[in-house]
Parts: C-alpha cells; sequence; structure tokens
C-alpha cells in the first residue's frame, strides 16, 4: 500500500472490487433503467435496475434458481443454456412491467464475448428488451446445449465412469445430458407460454 502525504484511499467498495464508481455515476447522471446480470458459482441473477438516491430500486428480477423450481429445468443452474433463461424470463417479465428498454451493466465484470453474462444479455433481448449492445458473440448451439449434449455423448462412450461423475446430477434429477437441447426447448416454450 502507498504511503505519503498525497495518498489517497479508495473508497471501500472499490477496494473490496464490487463497484466501479465511474461507471455508476454515468449510470446516475444519465438516469438509465439497468439490466444487471450477475454470477455466481451456482446461480445466475439477472435484475432491472432503477437508481434511487436512498439506494438502488430493483423493479424486476429473475434467478437462475426459479428455472428449477417454476419451470422444471433438470439442468445446471450457472450454464450458459441457463443463462439464457434467465436472460428471457427477465426480459418477458420486464416487458410485463411496462419496460422496454435498458442498458447492460456488467459490473466489473471483464466483458470476453460469448460468455453468460452475454447470453443472459440476449435472452433479454430475444424476450423483447431493447439493450444497445454490439456483437455479443453467442453461438445458437451453445444457447441450446449441443456443445454439452456432444461431450457428455462422447464421454460416455470413451469413459463411462468419468461420464457419471461429470453428469451425475444431471442423472439425478432424470435428465440425460444428450437430451439438454429438447429439454432447453421445452423450458423455453414454458416462459414464453406465460409461466412468468
Amino acid at each position: 500500500m502507498a504511503h505519503g502525504p498525497n495518498y489517497r484511499v479508495k473508497y471501500r467498495r472499490r477496494r473490496e472490487g464490487k463497484t466501479n464508481y465511474y461507471k455508476r455515476y454515468t449510470y446516475v447522471i444519465n438516469n438509465t433503467t439497468r439490466l444487471v446480470v450477475r454470477l455466481t458459482n451456482k446461480y445466475i441473477i439477472a435484475q432491472i435496475a432503477k437508481f434511487n438516491p436512498k439506494g438502488d430500486v430493483i423493479v424486476v428480477a429473475a434467478h437462475s434458481m426459479e428455472l428449477a423450481k417454476k419451470f422444471g429445468w433438470k439442468g445446471d443452474l450457472n450454464n450458459t443454456p441457463a443463462a439464457y433463461l434467465t436472460g428471457y424470463l427477465l426480459g418477458v417479465r420486464a416487458l410485463k412491467a411496462g419496460i422496454k428498454e435498458a442498458v447492460a451493466d456488467i459490473g466489473l465484470f471483464v466483458p470476453v464475448k460469448g460468455s453468460r453474462i452475454f447470453t443472459a444479455i440476449k435472452g433479454a433481448i430475444d424476450a423483447g428488451l431493447s439493450i444497445p449492445v454490439g456483437d455479443l458473440g453467442i453461438k445458437e448451439d451453445r444457447i441450446k446445449g449441443v456443445h454439452i449434449a456432444s461431450y457428455a455423448q462422447k464421454l460416455e462412450a470413451e469413459n463411462p465412469e468419468l461420464f457419471k461423475r461429470l453428469f451425475s446430477k444431471y442423472l439425478e434429477r432424470g435428465l440425460h445430458p444428450k437430451d439438454l437441447p429438447s429439454h432447453f426447448e421445452e423450458i423455453l416454450n414454458k416462459i414464453k407460454s406465460g409461466g412468468a
């Protein structure tokens, strides 16, 4: 840590790596509605937030845990298909709440094309939200989980023991990983049909 009379201690949330105050300042000045996407080790959380001097107000939210509890999602809760479905669910709810546009707020996350954060944003865009973003670099096969299904099939043929260990949660929930793309479509149709 620096020493001396001119050293200025950064704000606590900046030191903890939680807030980029420059970005936050621009959001506050513009009074923009933000689509906030956050990843945890187990889940994906998407929210529509509006600024309030007392603290941000969350207008609409979607959590990947809802996919399992309300819609019967049997896949992982923090992979690419779950990110898309969570974003789509948020987009549907935002439109019902009268929110038509938002600005993507990815926080301190380093933007990488095709990442889960951008997949969630794409889900919200596909649901009908207007979000100004460039090329997200997301392939449709990855959104549907085709890459997971093909890897699972290959692994099952080559090393069944490792397959059972890596995909044990899928199998416990009653979903064979090769059926993930069709299961994805089934859950997406449930969300589209007004299940949000």
